[in-house]
């Protein structure tokens, strides 16, 4: 099951039949794209679904974000956890941030095989985009300090899911000093309360709130 969409049904059964469509056909895209330009290991792509499609839904089962809603995912790689994350919310605005080009032009090629009019690629480091968002996800993209200077002005304060705006980060390891080095207060989220599966064992969503 790891290795189809079944995976994510599992966990999602409410999703549409083009929710569903969009989900089944990532391992074909990304298998072209990768073909052209890897962004996932060889030996991590046949656990495309449980690796990354589901451990990027993880955000979505700590908070649900609310139509008009503006998310960046900064540092997202081939997508991650953008690309799952707005195929499950299609009314809300995700705008994908890397600062290495091969990257943005899978995500754009990645977009455009699947219809995601509410993915917006950007080529470009994060402290040269405009802020205005309402949430920021991101994969273990630096440490947590570093990170929270890169992108604190760049989220508005207010409640735009069932969270309040803020940060919301998937890491892993033992996260303590590095969350305590930002100074801010975080809500921890172990994702192996949210799936069974054992590769999540060590793995957390970690949230902020803008204040």
């Amino acid at each position: 099951m790891e290795h189809s969409v079944e995976l994510i049904e599992k966990y999602f059964p409410e999703l549409t039949d083009t929710q569903r469509r969009q989900f089944a056909a990532l391992r074909d895209v990304y298998a072209e794209w990768n073909a052209k330009i890897n962004v996932i290991s060889r030996k991590d792509f046949d656990s495309l679904y449980l690796h990354h499609v589901l451990h990027s839904l993880a955000i979505a089962r700590v908070c649900r974000f609310d139509a008009g809603a503006r998310v960046v995912d900064v540092g997202c790689g081939g997508g991650f956890p953008s690309v799952p994350l707005a195929i499950l919310f299609p009314e809300t605005e995700f705008t994908a941030v890397d600062s290495i080009r091969k990257k943005i032009t899978v995500v754009e090629g990645v977009r455009e095989a699947l219809g995601l009019t509410n993915l917006h690629p950007v080529n470009a480091r994060i402290e040269a985009v405009e802020g205005g968002f309402d949430y920021v996800v991101s994969r273990a993209v630096t440490d947590m300090a570093t990170f929270v200077g890169w992108v604190w002005n760049k989220i508005r304060k207010g409640e735009h899911g069932s969270l309040p705006n803020g940060i919301l980060y998937l890491k892993g390891g033992d996260l303590t000093a590095e969350l305590a080095a930002t100074r801010r207060s975080w809500q921890r989220t172990p994702i192996r309360d949210l799936f069974s599966e054992e590769f999540f064992d060590t793995k957390e969503v970690v949230y902020t709130q803008k204040i």
